[in-house]
């Protein structure tokens, strides 16, 4: 079963695909989300749809990684909820990897990652002053630059999140640097070694990420760190990794 898809360049899951993987009524999965909106719309705006097959029209809502992984920690933690949390995790990973894949690289020191940032960011905000220009010609101009503000920041999340993972500090990869300084524990010279194994059983090759002291360094996903340490990325970091 594909979890989780592209939606407008974004990897999005929905709350049917939640409902089926975790053997759940989607009435009561809609339900959850309807409870908790304003904690998921911390992470972005929500979107839902609504479609018929004849009979009554079911709604359903698209979620991206950091609403769906906060969804589930709202949901029972049964066996099936947590093997669902991981095959969630392992999918957005795999699409960061394919889009990492086809995305420039970042650049191979430390400050030239944070440069490659703000330029980001400036023609962010150009493209914003533009479509601002254009939109202040038009009615209802205070409730379209409400709109522009939340889908800026909804935008500025998303690439806070991506930068993070491709530094190594997020939920679905992270080094075991990062991952030492969060929980303040060492795993040895050799730690590395059932990480590596887990990848090389998969045919994944883990990437290297920059890192500010060493060069750079391997992040691990999110899937190997669950199996060999029982160590849930998702949980250690949290929706906007903070920690890291």
């Amino acid at each position: 079963m594909t979890i989780v898809i592209i939606k407008d360049g974004d990897a999005v899951t929905t709350t049917l695909a939640i409902a089926e993987g975790t053997l759940s009524d989607h009435a009561s999965v809609i339900k959850l989300v309807r409870t908790y909106q304003a904690d998921l719309e911390e992470f972005g705006l929500l979107d839902f749809k609504s479609e018929s097959t004849g009979g009554r029209p079911t709604e359903y809502a698209f979620l991206n990684e950091p609403q769906s992984t906060l969804l589930l920690t709202y949901m029972r933690n049964t066996d099936i909820v947590r093997a669902f949390k991981k095959m969630l995790v392992r999918e957005f990973w795999e699409m960061v990897q394919q889009r990492n894949q086809r995305a420039p690289s970042l650049p191979a020191d430390y400050i030239g990652a944070l440069e490659h940032l703000l330029a980001s960011k400036r023609s962010e905000k150009l493209a914003i002053e533009q479509r601002d220009h254009a939109v202040a010609t038009k009615a209802e101009i205070g409730t379209r630059r409400e709109a522009t503000a939340m889908a800026t920041a909804s935008a500025a999340v998303r690439e806070a999140r991506q930068l993070r993972e491709q530094l190594g500090m997020g939920v679905t990869q992270a080094t075991i640097v990062a991952v030492e300084k969060v929980l303040e524990r060492e795993f040895g010279r050799s730690g590395w070694r059932p990480l590596k194994k887990w990848c090389e059983a998969r045919g994944i090759k883990a990437p290297h990420v920059v890192h500010p002291t060493f060069g750079s360094v391997i992040a691990w996903p999110a899937g190997a760190w669950m199996d060999a340490y029982q160590i849930d990325l998702a949980d250690l970091f949290g929706a906007d990794g903070e920690q890291a």
